[in-house]
């Protein structure tokens, strides 16, 4: 099959199967739904706080729509391993190089189309409950962090996809990687310090930041974050080399 076949094909598989279009819909449904709730109760309170990051702040509800990014990347892929359908999926692609790299790169693109629509929808709406203490893209970082916060996302889903593809279960990595990123990661940095800074969605979300946090700046911490997401698909795109379908 042609590479746009292939293509093609994984796009229908994502728009036909609903926990997984779900999913990715769940991305900007909870994370504008959290960001009009958080910003309309609190957010003017929060920001007279003398130590508040407000451009850190416009992407609070960022937090949970990276769960269900994960969540995207992790069903997306699993669908694969249930009933045989990877079977079936192999026997139409053949060549697993190209079946993998077609599939990662529509959850990539979706995930990156859905996360840059996040994340600017979340800031301008967040900013429209703020009063005096809003802020605009044109203010100083704003328009790096909206850029940002989406290709965040979007790394995010790919990570958890790479290690679907090495677990074969959504549930597994869904259970590993959102107690990590709500409680564990928390208490790392709480011990840990600037080697915190280092662990996937922390280094990430260095460039939600106004002012720079730790050793590494805003670009340099999504790099790390895009790192994690590059080991995760290569041990995935080895995983399926290597095992039975």
């Amino acid at each position: 099959m042609s590479t746009s076949a292939v293509l093609r094909s994984e796009w229908i598989k994502i728009r036909s199967v609903r926990a997984v279009s779900g999913s990715l819909i769940a991305v900007f449904a909870a994370t504008i739904a959290i960001t009009v709730l958080a910003f309309a109760t609190v957010g003017q309170a929060e920001a007279a706080d003398a130590g508040n990051d407000p451009l850190f702040s416009a992407f609070y509800a960022l937090n949970f729509g990276q769960i269900a990014a994960i969540a995207f990347g992790a069903t997306a892929v699993s669908t694969e391993f249930l009933n045989g359908a990877l079977r079936i999926s192999l026997a139409a692609v053949p060549n697993r190089t190209l079946f993998y790299a077609a599939k990662m790169s529509v959850i990539g693109g979706l995930a990156l189309a859905a996360g840059l629509a996040t994340s600017f929808a979340a800031f301008l709406v967040g900013q429209i409950f703020m009063g005096t203490y809003a802020i605009g893209l044109g203010d100083p970082g704003a328009l790096r962090a909206a850029f940002g916060g989406g290709v965040y996302l979007a790394l995010m889903a790919l990570f958890a996809a790479g290690l679907t593809a090495v677990l074969r279960s959504a549930v597994a990595v869904l259970s590993l990687l959102i107690p990590f990123i709500l409680i564990v990661s928390f208490v790392v940095g709480d011990v840990a310090g600037d080697v915190a800074q280092y662990l996937p969605d922390r280094a990430g979300q260095l460039v939600l930041h106004g002012n720079q946090q730790g050793s590494l700046g805003p670009w340099a911490g999504l790099a790390v974050t895009a790192g994690w997401a590059g080991i995760a698909l290569l041990a995935g795109w080895w995983t399926l080399n290597r095992r039975d379908a």
